[in-house]
């Protein structure tokens, strides 16, 4: 059975990774690898959008007092 090995799907067609090239299997790796840097960016905007929020409230206050 090929339904618990690993695939990728690329333009709607499904391909075992077993099968594929070593170059394929490298391009892979370096697919997933910077799809986890942009979610790891991604998280860190959001830290720095929160931080600003805070900064400028923190402003906001001492402005009015």
């Amino acid at each position: 059975m090929t339904d618990n090995l690993p695939k990728v799907t690329i333009d709607g067609t499904d391909y075992l990774v077993s099968d594929l090239s070593d170059e394929a299997k490298a391009q892979i790796t370096n697919l997933n690898f910077v799809e986890n840097e942009i979610m790891q960016l991604k998280a860190r905007l959001a830290i720095a959008s929160t931080a600003k929020l805070a900064y400028q409230a923190a402003l906001k206050n001492a402005i009015s007092k």
